[in-house]
This record gives structure tokens, C-alpha cells and sequence, in this order.
């Protein structure tokens, strides 16, 4: 595919002009997430049916015009996965995306279990896209021949493929379906994971003690502070397992964290001293001042709930192989959870739950109701 860089505002402009006059163009972003600290978009990609744009963030002062072909109802906008890139967007330029056409999302609703772009791209065009660009730093400039061929790779086909999966979705009857879960998707926003306790953001910290997770918190918050004056992702610092090997030994001599590997001998050179300062600081802190983890209010154990959680679970695996659809996405744990709490006796009932989908309830509604006893 024919591709054109963008590094001008006049540029951009006289791009986005032209793309407001086109019926769906596929969108993409490379970020650098993986080498820096405060991730950034480093590049994004624009194609229609017979070109692409890749539009350098670095050089645009002005990027609204392209703001407001992502805002355009008219336009639809093919992405691949598009959390992340909503995400992003929202982060850096705070752009909303409307009239989403999420391909892997629509691919759920079509039972297609290798959902990844390339092995889209290799099934339905025999393109084999090479993924060993996926990790470079997308800031460094220039951009390599390879690089360019990647990017451009992972738009050129996304309109001719949202064609297919469309054809397939209108095939099925799950059109709306998927409208309705690409308009969800269109609403999620940017969280900041670096607020104050960071131990809530952490994987596991709700099962340790006090003691243990005013360490983790001590050490998170170092891990934090050197990351940021480095420039470096908090994985290139210390690991999650690190920390969390950390709070539950808590080593008081540096030592003692390289005899227990919960750093490498270089990381103790570097941030040894500061890994101790936090485990003894946390350590002597009075009972009354340590931290705790907040816990969810849960409802009592209720027999009856918990045979309408398995009654449910049982039929959604039985109308998952029927329909096509993975369980998982069908009807998820946590939403299981809270019908067999609500017990709803009618459609009506079942859609004033929260995180019930209207599709949901065409697809299965009967069947919930059906097995809840009504």
C-alpha cells in the first residue's frame, strides 16, 4: 500500500479534510510504553481502502483536525484491540472515538478463537505480518525501512477486513450485537495507575498482612521514584515479583535480598540501599499506623445463590457451544454472580443489572430466566 508521512499542521489538515469525506478508514497507534516511564503515541496510522498516513506526533503542533475525524459519526474507524489506542488517545490528546468498528471484538461474536491481527491477516489474506517490531522504541527517529513496513502493514488491510467480518456479523444476526459493544468501548478512559496507595493497582496485595503491605507499599513507591527519574517502565527497575518476594521475607540487610534473589547483585549496587531504607522503615511502624487493604462488602453466602450461580454456569456453557460464542464473553463470572444475587424473574428485571448487555438478554435471556425457575 502506498503510504505518506504527515509532519506538517498543513499537512494533517489537508489529510483530515479529505478523510472526512470517506465512509471508514482502519486506525492504529505505536507507543512507547516499553521504554520509557511516562508512555507516550509515538506515531499513528491512518489508511483508507488505497492509502496510508502516518502521522508524526513529534512534528504536529496542531493534531484537533485529526480530533475531529476520529469525533465524526460518519466516518467509521476500524480498529484492531481498540482499548489501549482509546486509552492513549484519550491520555495524550483527550479525543474521543466515535462510530468504532472493533475487529477483535467482532470477531467474538463470530466464535473466532485466534483473534490476534496477524492471524486474521494470515487466514483471511495469507499475509504474514513479521511481529518483531511490536517491541522498538517507536520514539527514536528516524524510523527504519522495517518499521515503516510494520506500521503501515497493521492498517493497510483493516478496511477490507472490517468488509468480511461485517458481511459475517449481518450473516449471524449479531450486528447490533456488536454495535453495542463497540459503543462501551468507545466510553473507556485513560486511569492513572500511579495514585496514592499504589499497592491497590498491585496484583496479590489484597492477601498479605499489614505489616507486609506497608513493605510493598514503600518499595512500590521507590520502585516509582526511580523510574520516573530514569525514564524507564517500573518492569525495567525491580519486577513485580521482586517486591512482592520483598514484602513477604523482609530483608533488612541488602544481603539478604540477593541471598533470597529478589534482586540481582547489579540492582543491589543500584537500589539496594533505598530497598532497605523502605522495609525498615515499614517494619517500625506502629500497628495503628500500618496500611490495609480495602475489602469489597460481600454479600452472605446464600445456598440458594450459590446453586443459582452453578445452575447458571452450567447453562451458559451449554448455550456458549450452541451459539458459538466463548463463555467467558457470553457471560462473565462476576455478571453470573450478581443475577443469581438479583434473581430477576423477566427480561425487564434482567436488564436493570448492572453490566447486563441488551444483547446478552436476547441471546440468553430466556435461557437465565428459564433456569432461574421463572
Amino acid at each position: 500500500m502506498n503510504y505518506k508521512f504527515i509532519e506538517s499542521d498543513t499537512e494533517l489538515k489537508n489529510v483530515c479534510d479529505a478523510l472526512l469525506s470517506e465512509k471508514i478508514i482502519g486506525v492504529d497507534l505505536e507507543a512507547d510504553s516499553m521504554h520509557c516511564f511516562k508512555e507516550k503515541i509515538c506515531l499513528i496510522q491512518v489508511a483508507t481502502e488505497k492509502e496510508a498516513f502516518l502521522i508524526d506526533p513529534f512534528k504536529i503542533k496542531e493534531v484537533s483536525p485529526f480530533m475531529k475525524v476520529l469525533e465524526n459519526d460518519d466516518v467509521i474507524k476500524v480498529f484492531h484491540g481498540a482499548d489501549f489506542d482509546i486509552r492513549s488517545l484519550d491520555r495524550d490528546y483527550q479525543a474521543r472515538v466515535n462510530n468504532l468498528f472493533d475487529t477483535e471484538i467482532a470477531c467474538r461474536f463470530l466464535g473466532i478463537k485466534e483473534r490476534g491481527l496477524a492471524a486474521l491477516l494470515k487466514r483471511n489474506f495469507n499475509v504474514d505480518a513479521d511481529k518483531k517490531y511490536q517491541k522498538v522504541d517507536w520514539a527514536k527517529r528516524p524510523l527504519k525501512q522495517g518499521m515503516i513496513e510494520y506500521c503501515v502493514g497493521d492498517v493497510a488491510y483493516l478496511v477490507k477486513l472490517h468488509d468480511i467480518i461485517h458481511q459475517k456479523l449481518v450473516a449471524k444476526g449479531r450486528l447490533l450485537w456488536a454495535k453495542e459493544e463497540f459503543e462501551i468501548q468507545e466510553q473507556v478512559r485513560y486511569e492513572n495507575n500511579h495514585a496514592l496507595p499504589l499497592f491497590r493497582k498491585f496484583k496479590g496485595a489484597g492477601k498479605i498482612d499489614n505489616r507486609s503491605l506497608a513493605v510493598l507499599e514503600n518499595l512500590l513507591q521507590v520502585r516509582l521514584k526511580i523510574a520516573q527519574k530514569k525514564d524507564q517502565p517500573l518492569f525495567k527497575i525491580m519486577s513485580n515479583a521482586s517486591l512482592m518476594t520483598m514484602a513477604y521475607e523482609k530483608p533488612v540487610t541488602i544481603d539478604q535480598m540477593v541471598r533470597i534473589r529478589a534482586i540481582s547483585p547489579k540492582q543491589a549496587d543500584m537500589y539496594g540501599k533505598l530497598c532497605q531504607e523502605a522495609i525498615v522503615k515499614a517494619i517500625n511502624l506502629d500497628h495503628k499506623e500500618l496500611p490495609s487493604y480495602p475489602k469489597t462488602r460481600r454479600p452472605r453466602k446464600d445456598v440458594r445463590v450459590q446453586e443459582r450461580i452453578e445452575r447458571l454456569k452450567k447453562r451458559r456453557e451449554k448455550q456458549s457451544h450452541s451459539i458459538g460464542i466463548e463463555p467467558g464473553f457470553l457471560l462473565n463470572n462476576a455478571v453470573i454472580g450478581s443475577i443469581a444475587f438479583k434473581n430477576p424473574a423477566t427480561s425487564e428485571d434482567l436488564l436493570k443489572i448492572e453490566h447486563v448487555r441488551y444483547w446478552q438478554v436476547e441471546a440468553i435471556g430466556r435461557d437465565i430466566i428459564s433456569t432461574l425457575g421463572y
